[in-house]
């Protein structure tokens, strides 16, 4: 059960300063929280497999393929700017 006490304590650690209504809603507030927890921990899951996901899950890796786009110039007539076969973009890093 929480109590204005442990409200008062906590807020004292965060270095917040609440008034006395705050007080008053952060104390039911909080001990519904915790009483939704308690409510978690009810259920027999002793035979429940830890897991990281609901559902059995494989990684999916595709080989690395390297291809040459024989006409690049499709692609770069939609480019604002362009170099030789290269997008031209403003420079990002100063060095």
């Amino acid at each position: 059960m929480i109590t204005k006490k442990d409200v008062e304590h906590v807020a004292r650690l965060a270095r917040l300063s609440l008034s006395e209504e705050d007080k008053t809603n952060l104390t039911d507030q909080l001990g519904k929280i915790l009483g939704y927890i308690e409510k978690l921990s009810e259920p027999d899951t002793s035979k429940v497999q830890p897991t990281a996901h609901p559902f059995a899950s494989k990684t999916v890796w595709r080989e690395d393929k390297t291809f040459r786009w024989s006409p690049a110039e499709p692609l770069l007539d939609n480019a604002p700017e362009k170099e030789e076969n290269f997008f031209k973009v403003n420079k990002v890093i100063d060095g």
